[in-house]
């Protein structure tokens, strides 16, 4: 399974391409969308746009994976990286790949351990799991290796030939103690 991850922005958005197979996750692409301030905001959504289709004709990803919109003190760094966000969505929707969103705390936890962790974490866990030989310049891809990481750990394979368990979920204690008797400590 081929899982392109995304940490959307207008200024600089990585993206990162894997492969799942099995246990197994190995590193396809990884790279960086960049604009510049002086370009308009149109044409910075059309290159973000332009630059993830080519990445999806190129690598055919099963699944799309992206951060979710995180709440900013600074209303206009929100607006725009919900546009940076709406172009990566379409582009993936255009090629009919499923999305699937992941907030930051989310992704973190996922790859570290700690919802809190630094992107300096972040990016030394990517860098040890996929054995990258150098260090990626920006932060954005390593965190779209992240989301991409994120995602592979989240997923069920359909093709494992393993039907899914469904968790059971009590009602109220009693159904509880009444299906697992043997997990009742009894004091005397």
């Amino acid at each position: 399974m081929i899982i392109l991850g995304v940490d959307p922005g207008t200024l600089i958005a990585g993206y990162g391409v894997i492969e799942r197979n099995g246990k197994t996750i190995s590193l396809l692409d990884v790279g960086v969308i960049k604009n510049t301030a002086d370009v308009s905001m149109p044409l910075r959504l059309k290159k973000i746009y332009s630059t993830l289709c080519s990445v999806i004709d190129r690598f055919h990803p099963d699944e799309f994976a992206i951060e979710t919109a995180f709440y900013s003190k600074n209303a206009q760094s929100a607006l725009k990286i919900g546009q940076a966000r709406g172009v990566s969505i379409l582009a993936s929707v255009n090629h009919e790949i499923p999305v699937t969103e992941y907030s930051p705390r989310e992704v973190k936890k996922a790859v570290t351990g700690k919802g809190a962790a630094s992107k300096e974490q972040v990016q030394y866990m990517m860098m040890s799991m996929l054995k990258l030989k150098t260090t990626p310049k920006h932060f954005d891809s390593t965190d779209a290796l992240a989301i991409a990481v994120c995602h592979a750990f989240k997923i069920s394979t359909p093709r494992s030939g393993f039907p899914q368990k469904k968790r059971r979920v009590d009602k109220n204690w009693k159904s509880f103690i009444e299906a697992n008797p043997n997990r009742v400590l009894r004091i005397k």
